[in-house]
């Protein structure tokens, strides 16, 4: 199987895709000044005490206060006190390594006991803010790399439970127990199975380094402040998902790029050629054929076999999914047979949509009706194999006697929201427009307004595929007229994202020129 991976950079917003043998299974979009994203550490400060709910409303300077339970707090959560304790002696740093560990937190006490209002906690976010709720935090802070998770302040080593071999577990504990600095734990993720002593080394000074830069910034700062700041999503995608089967990684960015050649460098060595920098005239998203199918993946209905389809459906609680089979006259099988072959299909795509929207909570799962007892257990097994990629969390219970299949899946941050509708960009959904014939005039005349009112002689039109090969025929075109008539240079863009009578013009920056329809009716 061939992954690819596609960054999008604009001024605004980043967005990543990536690809699985050039489909789309999952897409992040981020705006550049997006705060509170999950991995960030604050000094934030205690704004409230819930004793009824055993947990506190933190300020982390976030719009609504975070949330901390008691049992996020970390059985370490006296030594990060103790910790803040010695950082009021602005005289010297203190080094974990020389810190005496206090006693573990109890396991059912109170959060009246550990906090108060008005004190300054170190927090980490656990949890992005999600529709009316404030971030979910912990106090168990942890820097986590492509091969180990690294937790200051607790004293052990711990291995993923998902190497199995016996000997390469005891290993890989020896070999940490012997490199890793006092007081600081580590949890050895799935990727260090037969990693070299050089690899895990590296990482481990790297982490080390952050949480040292981290404490450094520490000392200065007064609550709420930003302590410590994700890696990108970009590299942290990267770092969770980055494999052998990578063959290409697509940005449109020089400076991303870069960023991102640096850390492939890093963590596989050789391999940051991959890396490769998009220059080419459309934009980098329909290149690679993503923007039709976001359109087409992202709606109510959701078509994936032979006129089978899906119908999608949110709600407060839960998610529900219903299974269609569409017109499937010509099918050969008996009732029962395409009922498993419709189902089997189903649950790959419905696998390929909790990923893309990254969709969070309970899922339930409308099946078609099937009696044989073998089918309904060989489908339950194909729902577990084709959820084995997803990396968050999940719960798939057996069929139920409705046919329905439940299923829970740990969501840390929104779920990915695609409009597929397109809001008329003539009439702003007021339901009427001008003769669609009428609109190269009306891009006429903003390339005039553009001309010799702003000045602006070199820029760049985005227009509907359609709209730009009409633009653009002949040896005479209109694209040749107008740069004649008004004496600009421009390059016309074809934009699979636009509607079909809508405009974007950029100047030479990239920085979008807004001329509205509504200064033309004026």
């Amino acid at each position: 199987m061939e992954s690819e991976l596609v960054v999008d950079v604009h001024p605004k917003e980043i967005t990543i895709a990536v690809l699985e043998d050039k489909k789309l299974v999952e897409l992040q979009k981020e705006a550049q000044d997006a705060s509170c994203a999950v991995g960030n550490i604050y000094l934030g400060r205690v704004k409230k005490l819930m004793p009824a709910l055993n947990a506190a409303f933190v300020d982390v300077g976030h719009k609504k206060d975070a949330f901390l339970h008691y049992l996020d707090l970390g059985v370490e959560f006296n030594s990060i006190l103790y910790f803040q304790k010695q950082l009021e002696d602005k005289k010297r740093i203190p080094q974990i390594a020389k810190l005496k560990l206090q006693p573990d937190i109890e396991k059912g006490g109170s959060i009246s006991d550990v906090l108060k209002v008005g004190q300054e906690v170190l927090v980490q976010i656990a949890k992005e803010p999600i529709s009316t709720k404030g971030p979910r935090l912990t106090a168990e802070i942890s820097f986590a790399g492509r091969f180990m998770i690294l937790i200051p302040f607790i004293d052990r080593v711990s291995v993923s439970q998902k190497i199995k071999s016996r000997e390469e577990r005891a290993r890989l504990r020896q070999l940490v127990q012997s490199i890793k600095p006092k007081n600081y734990g580590v949890i050895m993720r799935t990727n260090s199975e037969d990693k070299r002593v050089a690899e895990l080394d590296a990482e481990l000074k790297l982490l080390v380094k952050r949480w040292e830069d981290a404490r450094e910034k520490l000392m200065k700062a007064k609550a709420p402040s930003l302590i410590y700041e994700e890696t990108g999503r970009t590299v942290a995608l990267l770092r969770d998902i980055f494999s052998p089967s990578f063959e290409q990684i697509h940005v449109n960015d020089k400076d991303v790029c870069k960023q991102i050649a640096e850390y492939v460098s890093v963590i596989a060595p050789g391999r940051e050629n991959i890396v490769k920098l998009y220059s080419g005239g459309l934009p980098v998203l329909d290149n690679f054929g993503i923007t039709k199918q976001i359109k087409s993946l992202f709606g109510r209905t959701v078509m994936f076999k032979n006129g089978a389809y899906l119908i999608i459906e949110h709600t407060e609680a839960l998610h529900v999914i219903d299974v269609n089979s569409g017109n499937r006259n010509k099918s050969t099988l008996g009732q029962e047979d395409n009922a498993f072959e419709v189902n089997s299909a189903a649950a790959e795509e419905i696998a390929r949509q909790l990923r893309l929207r990254d969709m969070g909570g309970i899922i339930v799962i409308d099946f078609i009706d099937m009696s044989n007892g073998e089918h309904r257990n060989k489908l339950v097994s194909k729902m577990q194999e084709f959820m084995a990629k997803d990396r968050a969390k999940h719960n798939i219970l057996p069929l139920s006697k409705f046919g329905l299949m439940q299923i829970t899946r740990q969501r840390v941050r929104p779920e990915m929201e695609v409009t597929t509708s397109e809001e008329c960009p003539t009439c702003f959904g007021k339901g009427k427009i001008k003769s669609s014939i009428l609109f190269t005039d009306t891009l006429e005349g903003k390339i005039d307004y553009l001309s010799h009112k702003l000045k602006v002689k070199k820029f760049v039109l985005h227009i509907h595929p359609y709209v730009a090969a009409y633009v653009q025929q002949g040896l005479f075109s209109l694209k040749y007229k107008w740069r004649s008539k008004y004496g600009v240079a421009f390059k016309v863009i074809p934009d699979q994202s636009l509607g079909f009578l809508q405009y974007q013009f950029y100047d030479k920056d990239g920085n979008e020129i807004d001329l509205k329809e509504e200064i033309e009716m004026k």
